[in-house]
């Protein structure tokens, strides 16, 4: 068990110092785990490590981002906060509306193409009344990283929390009669409100009507929502395969990209296959595969028996641990390794604790990614951002990003925190 744990934390001590490399490392602790696995010195055959990957998620990953970069060519992003601007009185509200457009996209898109959808806007709005485009462009990355965990194909992590829990798409809007994940996000995001409006008080300047984004494809939008809706549907058949999700993802990113392909040449199936994130997806299948490696050892018993100990055995302080100290570790490490790791870790804290699994895995979801807007390095969206603004010739302090992050996401947390033990708490076994 020893070499295991040396293995995995010279694993995420690399990720950390190499972050531009986490794939391969991830790739390279696995073929090792792999190894040890073939020579005996724990039980991880090849089949068990094959049966360790979540095809599912990467099924589902991989058509969203498809989808997702034919939604941001089609254009249809900038003209729908577009019309949406218009309608308000002054720059404060723009701004704020502007980040609330940003969540709901994200909801169903993951952050960073968020940020890239919505940055523009934000841009030209700071042009237009002559203000820093720095505060517009860190409220639209918090506010997506924000809504990254309402629904099953917002984000990585609530895909990695999918697959855990066994999680359909209309589980996270109604959960075993409760209210669901959804709710519990949308009420964070409206306490954000006053927040927002606080922090651009000053912003008072009037904005006038503009040309509109043409939109001439609206192909790309029906292949968004129909995904949504068929992942709904599915969500309602009994006993379907685990794949399902994955590969109603992918159908319509295939059948969809064959569409496009036919209207604007082959040259475009080139872009979008670029756009697909496929470090991350690499990233994702080396992580299953040592995840499945320290279980084999019995690190997740041992990691998933300290925190019970320091919980002194009740739900409430163990919740709270989970929740505040997940806020703090993903302010500083990427949540996605963070979560592919601790959801089996708090399955055991769990069983060990004789309850239901779901209020400390909700608990962590909504830490680990809320907490990633304390810093600009706590989430890709974050670093997406600053590169944006880097190169409109902007450089972001950890100060300025902090000034509307922290409040925002402190803002969150609390209203996640204590909607969770109150809506989940009481579930049994």
């Amino acid at each position: 068990m020893i070499l295991a744990l040396v293995i995995f934390a010279v694993t995420y001590l690399l990720m950390l110092a190499l972050p531009k490399e986490r794939p391969w490392v991830a790739l390279c602790s696995a073929a090792v785990f792999m190894a040890l696995g073939q020579l005996g010195v724990y039980d991880f055959s090849l089949s068990a490590a094959l049966g360790a990957v979540d095809y599912n998620v990467l099924l589902m990953m991989s058509g969203t981002m498809g989808i997702v970069s034919l939604f941001i060519r089609s254009r249809m992003p900038a003209r729908l906060a577009e019309q949406l601007i218009v309608r308000v009185p002054n720059a404060q509200w723009a701004v704020c509306v502007l980040a609330l457009f940003a969540g709901v996209i994200s909801a169903f898109v993951d952050n960073v193409a968020t940020v890239l959808m919505v940055a523009p806007v934000g841009l030209a709005i700071a042009r237009k009344l002559k203000i820093s485009p720095v505060p517009v462009i860190i409220a639209i990355a918090v506010s997506s990283n924000l809504q990254g965990a309402a629904t099953l194909v917002g984000d990585t992590t609530s895909i990695l929390l999918g697959g855990h829990m066994g999680l359909d798409f209309m589980d996270f809007f109604a959960y075993r009669g409760r209210p669901g994940l959804f709710w519990v996000v949308q009420a964070g995001a409206l306490m954000t409100v006053p927040v927002m409006l606080f922090l651009f008080r000053k912003e008072k300047g009037k904005l006038y009507g503009a040309a509109l984004t043409p939109v001439t494809d609206y192909l790309p939008t029906w292949l968004l929502l129909g995904t949504v809706l068929s992942l709904i549907a599915a969500s309602f058949i009994p006993n379907k395969p685990e794949i399902t999700n994955g590969l109603i993802c992918m159908t319509f990113f295939l059948a969809g990209l064959a569409a496009e392909c036919g209207r604007y040449g082959t040259a475009l199936a080139k872009d979008v296959l670029k756009a697909i994130d496929y470090e991350t997806l690499a990233l994702l299948a080396g992580l299953f595969l040592v995840i499945r490696g320290i279980e084999r050892a019995g690190i997740i018993d041992d990691l998933s028996h300290i925190i019970t100990g320091m919980g002194g055995g009740n739900l409430f302080l163990t919740y709270t641990i989970i929740v505040w100290a997940s806020v703090l570790i993903s302010a500083f490490i990427d949540n996605i390794p963070y979560v592919a790791t601790m959801l089996p870790v708090v399955g055991g804290v769990a069983t060990a604790l004789g309850v239901d699994q779901t209020v400390l895995c909700f608990g962590l979801l909504v830490g680990a990614t809320l907490g990633g807007n304390l810093t600009p390095v706590g989430a890709s969206a974050n670093i997406a951002a600053c590169g944006i603004l880097r190169r409109e010739g902007y450089e972001v302090s950890a100060g300025q990003f902090m000034r509307i992050g922290v409040p925002f996401t402190l803002t969150a947390v609390l209203t996640g925190y204590v909607l969770c033990w109150l809506f989940y708490a009481g579930l049994g076994v």
